[in-house]
């Protein structure tokens, strides 16, 4: 259990480097940019780790350290929840609503794509 629990945190803090250092990497005008790219690419992730446990290619190990840790630390739901509360709250209500709509359509999209790719380059269905 402790093995876990370290495998989880490792990654928790590698992904949230990395989604800091995307948030500084790209610059805001208004709209969050940064959290939904990390957000984005995080389903397409997780969706193609989730091909590599089923077909047990990755042991459950390697899936807490890159799934719950890594991809786990670098989305967030937090962040998309605030930016699209300070959205609102500044007026923006187009933008929020856009906002709301991109990330839940276009993650589990971008999930299933994930998912796809991987079976189809492991030749699995």
């Amino acid at each position: 259990m402790l093995q876990q629990i370290l495998m989880v945190a490792l990654g928790g803090g590698l992904g949230a480097a990395l989604r800091y250092l995307t948030s500084e990497w790209m610059a805001s005008d208004g709209f969050p940019w940064a959290t939904l790219l990390v957000n984005l690419v995080g389903s397409l992730l997780m969706g193609a780790l989730a091909v590599g446990l089923v077909e047990q290619l990755i042991s459950k190990e390697l899936a807490l350290l890159l799934g719950t840790g890594l991809l786990g630390g670098f989305t967030t739901m937090s962040a998309f929840s605030v930016e699209t509360i300070e959205l609102l709250k500044n007026q923006h209500t187009g933008l929020a609503f856009g906002y709301v709509g991109c990330t839940m359509l276009l993650c589990p999209i971008f999930a299933l794509i994930g998912w796809k790719l991987s079976e189809t380059i492991l030749g699995s269905t």
